[in-house]
């Protein structure tokens, strides 16, 4: 994987990070669902409109999704991932907390990610085998071994979802409260990813991934991280779940979600 294909990628992600500042107020106000609805799809296409062409003209032959919230596996050879606006309903409401997330996946394995904050004009990135950065300095996951001291995360993989989810969630937080030092529970998923990376953040797990989130998960490994699914196995794009965690607190914090 090349550094021209990064550049080419991160100057597309900023391009569309631009073009969505435009449209993002700090005043934004949704007055119910489907002006909501109506703002989400528009701030979706005003970036795939934009990432579309410059990543398609990048490597002409990979194929496209930008479903944030598809799953399960893909057809062999190369495929961008898009996550047009991670967060969206925190931008849609006028908060700062969302994000451009692109990967680019090679037979099923993430090889190259870019996620975007354009409103604090944070640009992590990565490619496989190469370290993960933000805004070119590298990152390290964090060095914390015990739960005790441990800022840990999760959230909603997407909206709505079966009762059990929901319950299987609440105990999770409940049983996570009582171990680390705090937990937080927001969208975006990929927001936590990245500061798992950095090492603002100890832990993210997802009992619902998608393949969107392939992005974070990449940031996190090349950090340092350690990703498994909920089982210990090793994460795969089309996993059901994950625990991606610096490497001192994975085991403990495998041990709360299964218990």
């Amino acid at each position: 994987m090349s550094q021209e294909l990064l550049a080419a990628t991160v100057a597309a992600v900023r391009h569309a990070g631009a073009r969505m500042m435009t449209r993002y107020s700090t005043e934004s106000r949704q007055p119910g669902l489907q002006s909501l609805l109506a703002n989400l799809q528009a701030n979706d296409a005003a970036v795939v409109d934009t990432l579309r062409p410059a990543l398609t003209k990048a490597l002409p032959g990979a194929g496209w999704l930008n479903d944030e919230h598809g799953s399960g596996p893909l057809a062999t050879g190369e495929w961008w991932l898009i996550d047009p606006v991670g967060g969206n309903v925190n931008a849609a409401h006028g908060m700062p907390d969302w994000n451009i997330g692109v990967s680019l996946v090679r037979d099923g394995r993430p090889v190259l990610a870019v996620v975007y904050f354009p409103v604090l004009d944070e640009m992590f990135t990565t490619i496989e085998g190469g370290g993960a950065f933000l805004n070119g300095v590298r990152l390290r996951v964090s060095v914390k071994t015990s739960l005790d001291g441990a800022l840990a995360g999760t959230g909603q993989a997407k909206p709505g979802h079966y009762p059990e989810l929901g319950k299987r969630m609440g105990s999770a937080f409940a049983a996570m409260t009582n171990s680390a030092l705090y937990v937080r529970i927001s969208v975006p998923v990929t927001h936590q990813l990245a500061q798992v990376a950095a090492g603002r953040m100890d832990l993210h797990w997802q009992f619902d991934n998608v393949r969107s989130h392939a992005a974070g998960v990449l940031l996190v490994q090349e950090a340092g991280g350690v990703v498994t699914d909920i089982e210990g196995k090793p994460w795969e794009l089309a996993s059901e779940s994950y625990l991606a965690a610096a490497p001192g607190v994975h085991a403990a914090a495998l041990e709360v979600l299964t218990a």
